[in-house]
């Protein structure tokens, strides 16, 4: 009989790979701000990267003609309100996302066709795949993009996410999270993250946020409350930018 995944192992383990990171970098090593693909804690990890070596590109170049090709005629101006896509108005605590997409130096990415997707309220999401036992929302589909402006920036508007359980291991949660896709100036430069929220109670139990073992790139994930932002009796703010790469790069889902 096969013993439970229970958290208190889960728990052990991203404590061993923490503290393994830590000596390392203390003996020399360079700080990795991406997680090895392979994340014990993370189970079905071994199952989501390549387990071959990566086939070389004789011409680089040649990849640039499979570039994606976004324009204002692709994404109409109601794209970015996730509250929007329905006749109704979706159940939450309406927030407004909005940041910077950077490059290295801190310029600004213009252009870049910026997607999202996560749970309603509840913690479930409009897919045919989730059957947490918890409500769907008619008026909440959960998805929206825009483009970013000549200043890089990007915004959204949706509702707070809802935690909700997955079968990691026993009892495991994964905390309120907005996913994100970046596309880039071609395909290869696709990144795909999280957005987590400040103060979230659930950050310890997660494996996939852990798997970031990197105190200063792990803190980059979470949004920061900005009132500012906040729009008086309509919603609260969060600001959030993404770097594409360099030392203060955004982590990107699957490692690089």
């Amino acid at each position: 009989m096969t013993t439970p995944l229970t958290q208190a192992r889960i728990s052990e383990e991203i404590a061993e790979q923490r503290e393994a990171y830590a000596k390392a970098v203390a003996a020399g090593a360079p700080g990795r701000s991406h997680p090895d693909r392979d994340y014990a804690p993370y189970r079905s990890s071994v199952l989501r990267h390549p387990g071959k070596p990566l086939v070389a590109l004789h011409d680089p170049e040649a990849v640039e003609l499979s570039g994606p090709v976004f324009g204002v005629t692709d994404v109409t101006a109601l794209d970015h309100d996730l509250t929007r896509r329905h006749r109704g108005e979706p159940l939450g605590e309406r927030i407004r996302v909005t940041g910077r997409v950077l490059d290295r130096d801190g310029r600004p990415v213009r252009g870049q066709l910026v997607e999202v997707w996560q749970a309603n309220a509840s913690g479930r999401y409009a897919h045919q795949r989730d059957d947490h036992p918890a409500p769907l929302d008619p008026n909440f589909t959960g998805v929206g993009r825009c483009l970013t402006d000549d200043q890089g920036a990007y915004e959204f508007v949706t509702v707070k996410p809802g935690a909700y359980p997955w079968r990691n291991h026993v009892n495991a949660w994964r905390p309120a999270h907005i996913h994100f896709s970046l596309f880039g100036n071609a395909f290869t430069q696709r990144l795909i993250t999280q957005m987590y929220f400040p103060g979230d109670p659930l950050f310890a139990y997660d494996p996939i946020l852990q798997s970031v073992t990197d105190d200063s790139a792990r803190r980059r994930l979470v949004a920061t409350y900005d009132h500012d932002l906040s729009t008086p009796e309509w919603s609260l703010g969060y600001r959030w930018d993404i770097v594409l790469d360099g030392p203060a790069a955004t982590w990107i889902e699957e490692g690089r």
